[in-house]
């Protein structure tokens, strides 16, 4: 089973001593989440800074806001930071459910859906080279990885989870166990009812924290705040895992569902925490 981090968004100077750290530990990936209207460091930027800092982990978006963002754009920066690394960039997307991300960039969030759609068919068009028409050519680089950065779903609606095998290649499942397994099962059934080849790869996320009460407690507050808007702050900060013996439970049931990669999302900003998950794996 491969281990990844979710990094913390609350103090971005932090983040390449936490990068450096897992790239030289047991971790595959390296991921941050994204908000227009947040305090939070912008993730395709301060990926491309990490990737620049490290040389062996995955840098991954989980998950980006695509409908906030112009397709072009969007491909041009992906395939940038993909060819630049060398194929490492996981591009997680999502379409976003905050009414102010929405506000501000000018999109209409009741459309988000249908707009991510006409979004994957210009960057896969692009990412493979070709014209993107109407009087206007190709857009490069081409990224590193033929067809575009391996591009993973994240969601919890038929919708979004259908989403998978029509433009992705796999599924970033933001559920606890108790619940994951049912978005997975979902997600293969609509992979083989669209005839793809192979298996879609299967990517689970959990929030986690380890350290002294101040390190948990941190955590906590900086989670609680990110999740305010739902209304179900407490409840979702009540399920983080905060002892060894919690975080490899929740690893192992996430095999036996047949993920290939759990992501331990990080919110409290110390450091250490990197040292003292990769003592508990």
């Amino acid at each position: 089973m491969n281990v990844g981090l979710g990094l913390p968004i609350s103090d971005p100077a932090a983040l390449l001593d936490w990068a450096r750290r897992a790239d030289a530990g047991p971790f595959t990936t390296l991921a941050l989440l994204d908000r227009l209207v947040y305090d939070n460091p912008e993730p395709l930027v301060a990926l491309a800074v990490i990737a620049g800092a490290t040389t062996r982990v995955r840098v991954q978006t989980e998950v980006l806001l695509a409908p906030l963002r112009e397709p072009a754009l969007l491909a041009k920066q992906a395939a940038t930071l993909d060819l630049i690394s060398g194929g490492r960039l996981v591009l997680g997307i999502g379409v976003g459910g905050r009414e102010d991300d929405h506000l501000v960039a000018g999109t209409d969030i009741r459309t988000r859906g249908r707009r991510l759609d006409e979004q994957m068919a210009v960057m896969r068009r692009l990412w493979s080279g070709e014209p993107y028409g109407d009087g206007a050519g190709p857009i490069g680089p081409l990224p590193a990885r033929s067809g575009g950065p391996e591009v993973l779903f994240g969601g919890f609606q038929p919708a979004a989870l259908a989403r998978v095998a029509r433009w992705g290649d796999g599924f970033l499942a933001a559920a606890p166990p108790s619940w994951a397994g049912g978005l997975i099962d979902t997600v293969q059934r609509f992979w083989k009812e669209a005839g793809r080849s192979g298996a879609p790869r299967i990517v689970t996320q959990v929030n986690v924290a380890l350290g002294p009460e101040d390190v948990v407690a941190d955590a906590r507050t900086a989670m609680g705040a990110y999740y305010e808007f739902t209304g179900m702050a407490d409840r979702m900060v009540s399920g983080m895992l905060t002892t060894p013996g919690e975080i490899r439970q929740a690893v192992a049931q996430y095999a036996d569902l047949g993920a290939d990669e759990v992501m331990l999302y990080c919110y409290g900003r110390d450091p250490n925490q990197v040292d003292r998950l990769a003592d508990a794996l």
